[in-house]
């Protein structure tokens, strides 16, 4: 099975009310109009930590340094509708960045409680990985969608 590899990247700043996370709320592409990380494809000759330096730039206009990066897992999305969608999303988070988050033409960042996420404006299986990868996890899992291509079929850890 084919997997497109991507990442994502999850800043992290305390506030006066906890921690809270960037994300970005989708503009154009894949999941218009969903509130997600910021991240995207891991281009041909890029580690993945290069991918989501580049990525972070693009989207939000920060620069964020591979050695602030910290690894908080891996997510396979399977879309059995949709195969030529199914991703293997290497996830990070870093408290170490330079500038301040801007619109950019694919995403408008915003700063979220982390213990307060947006899920209602997220995918659906973001509830099952995101909190636990925020608190300091790391990741493992596979998530399947359904034929509708946006709810959860199921989430499984995979046997490695």
């Amino acid at each position: 099975m084919k997997l497109t590899p991507v990442t994502l990247c999850f800043p992290l700043r305390d506030a006066e009310s906890g921690t809270e996370v960037l994300l970005g709320m989708k503009r154009t592409g894949f999941g218009i109009g969903k509130i997600v990380g910021i991240g995207g494809h891991v281009e041909p000759g890029e580690s993945d930590a290069e991918a989501v330096v580049r990525e972070v730039w693009e989207e939000a206009g920060i620069i964020v340094l591979q050695e602030d990066l910290a690894h908080a897992g891996v997510v396979e999305f399977i879309f059995p509708a949709r195969p030529d969608w199914n991703m293997s999303c290497r996830l990070f988070t870093t408290r170490r960045w330079h500038g301040e988050p801007a619109e950019s033409p694919e995403i408008t960042p915003e700063w979220f409680d982390s213990a307060a996420l947006p899920l209602e404006r997220m995918w659906q299986d973001a509830g099952h990985w995101l909190p636990p990868a925020l608190a300091g996890e790391t990741i493992d899992v596979v998530v399947v969608l359904n034929e509708d291509n946006e709810t959860v079929a199921s989430v499984r850890i995979p046997r490695r």
